[in-house]
C-alpha cells in the first residue's frame, strides 16, 4: 500500500496539481490585497467614504455597533458588504485567469501556425520505386 501511495504521489499530474493549488492560494491572497487595500478604498473615496466591509444589518436586537467586527460580537449580522467585496475579488480573479488562458491559447495558435507542415507523403508509385531500389541495393 505504501508503494502504491508513493507511485501515486510521484506521478507528474499530482505534483502539477499541488503546485497549482499552492500558487493559486498565493495568487488569491494577492487579489484579496488588491481589492481590499487598493480598489475598495478608491471606490469608497469616489462614493463618499463608503467602506463596503462595514455594510451590514443586525439580525438581532442586541446589535448596535457601527463596525462589523464589534457587531459580530454582539450578535448575528447580515454582512452584505463583505459579500460585495468577495464577489469583486472573484470577478477580478476570474478576469485575470481569463486573460491568462486567452494569452496561452493565442500563443499555442501562433506556434501551430509557425510550425512547418510535415512533408507530404510521396505518391504511391514513388514509394513503390523507392522500395524496389532499396531491395536491389541490398542484393
Amino acid at each position: 500500500m505504501l508503494k502504491e501511495f508513493q507511485e501515486f504521489i510521484s506521478k507528474g499530474n499530482v505534483m502539477d496539481l499541488a503546485v497549482g493549488v499552492i500558487i493559486g492560494a498565493a495568487f488569491g491572497k494577492i487579489v484579496d490585497s488588491l481589492v481590499n487595500d487598493i480598489i475598495m478604498p478608491i471606490v469608497g473615496a469616489i462614493f463618499g467614504g463608503l467602506d463596503f466591509n462595514n455594510y451590514f444589518f443586525g439580525l438581532s436586537s442586541n446589535v448596535h455597533s457601527a463596525a462589523l467586527a464589534d457587531a459580530k460580537k454582539e450578535g448575528a449580522v447580515f454582512a452584505y458588504g463583505s459579500f460585495i467585496t468577495v464577489v469583486l475579488n472573484f470577478l477580478i480573479l476570474a478576469f485575470i485567469i481569463f486573460l491568462m488562458v486567452k494569452a496561452v491559447n493565442n500563443l499555442r495558435k501562433r506556434l501551430e501556425r509557425e510550425k512547418p507542415a510535415a512533408a507530404a507523403a510521396p505518391p504511391a508509385d514513388v514509394q513503390l520505386l523507392t522500395e524496389i531500389r532499396d531491395l536491389l541495393a541490398r542484393k
